[in-house]
């Protein structure tokens, strides 16, 4: 392994401040932070597996660490996370995304928030922090985070996140907390694309959308123009019929609802699941800057998704997200973004073609497959 092939992991943390007094620093903290992302990616979740990884690897991990005074204890890693600045260590997150991501036209960028469930502390009044992420579903990376510290925050912490992420030529697709004229003046300005759930939080909006959409519906959409989609899923005896109907004939809506920067078009979803003959049919309604082509529509609905499957969900079935109990002053936010970066780093290796669980467990018993997933 050369300098060159390390050279994009050991980037990614060179420029962070080493939060440690002079004469505390027996370990370097490039080491510190590399076995720590090498011990997560191995299955690791705590400080104790940290060093336990590293006294296991020791003779590999001097192949290209410095290791001073060896293998850092279990307290050293615990006094560093807790103290690194969580911002310059996401900026350098970023930095690292904007080198290994290549962003394309048409990319599905879903923006969603996630709860550490155990981040927080009641005993001295502390909350659950809330990581609101953006996700390429084409790269299958995580692009960027930002946290706050309720779910109520997100409103804020969008236009936060978008000025951190490159989203040029995407759709962005998002909840209802996220239904805000200023972000969608934010999405636009950054020459990108929306496709934003309804809900009542924007006043007579969802009940205009909704009244015009199901009046649609039961006309055949009679003198309104439109596109049609409609998909068929069939898994494990359940079936989903999702219809998808797009207008660009809102004239009417822009003028009793103005503001709202780059809306081009109103959907509905019309989902119907069938399980065990027992069937239940749901709607939901969308605002969209994009032309009314159902087919993209659907694809921008279904792409929002991506986030919950790929990245919630492997955060806290595959990394164990929910069941941390690391809270204390900076850590919680800093192992959030490490987690981040080895499910990048695990999603951008393609020649192990198994799933994350498999790949954890590989990197933890073959050291060359180890190397490819931090350096390849």
């Amino acid at each position: 392994m050369t300098k060159k092939d390390r050279l994009d992991l050991i980037t990614c943390f060179s420029n962070i401040v080493d939060p440690r007094v002079e004469r505390t620093k027996q370990h370097k903290l490039i080491d510190i932070m590399v076995i720590a992302i090498c011990a997560i990616i191995c299955g690791g979740d705590g400080w104790e597996d940290m060093q336990t990884f590293g006294k296991a690897r020791k003779e590999w991990l001097k192949t290209f660490l410095e290791l001073p005074n060896g293998i850092p204890g279990h307290d050293t890693f615990r006094r560093v996370f807790e103290r690194i600045d969580p911002d310059a260590f996401t900026k350098s997150f970023l930095k690292w995304i904007q080198e290994v991501a290549t962003m394309t036209n048409g990319d599905i960028i879903p923006i969603d928030g996630k709860t550490l469930r155990h981040s927080g502390d009641k005993g001295i009044g502390k909350a659950a922090i809330h990581m609101v992420s953006a996700w390429s579903n084409r790269n299958q990376m995580v692009l960027g985070q930002v946290k706050t510290e309720e779910k109520s925050n997100e409103i804020t912490a969008i236009p936060e996140l978008l000025d951190l992420i490159d989203i040029a030529g995407c759709i962005v697709t998002i909840d209802a907390m996220g239904c805000q004229k200023k972000i969608v003046a934010k999405i636009i300005s950054k020459k990108a694309d929306y496709a934003i759930a309804l809900k009542g939080n924007q006043g007579r909006l969802l009940e205009d959308v909704e009244l015009y959409l199901q009046d649609g519906i039961k006309t055949k959409f009679d003198d309104i123009s439109h596109d049609f989609h409609q998909t068929l899923e069939k898994d494990h005896g359940r079936i989903e019929t999702r219809k998808y109907w797009i207008t660009g004939d809102i004239s009417w809506l822009t003028e009793r609802h103005s503001g709202w920067t780059g809306l081009q078009s109103i959907g509905i979803v019309e989902s119907t699941r069938e399980i065990q003959g027992q069937s239940s049919t749901e709607y939901r309604y969308y605002i969209l800057s994009l032309p009314p082509v159902a087919s993209k529509f659907a694809e921008a609905v279904r792409g929002h998704w991506g986030i919950e499957n790929s990245l919630h969900w492997k955060l806290d079935v595959g990394f164990r997200e929910d069941e941390s109990r690391i809270r204390k002053d900076n850590s919680p936010q800093n192992m959030a973004v490490m987690r981040h970066i080895a499910l990048n780093l695990l999603k951008k290796e393609k020649t192990f073609k198994k799933g994350m669980h498999a790949k954890r467990f590989n990197a933890a018993l073959n050291n060359d497959y180890l190397v490819d997933v931090l350096f390849r």
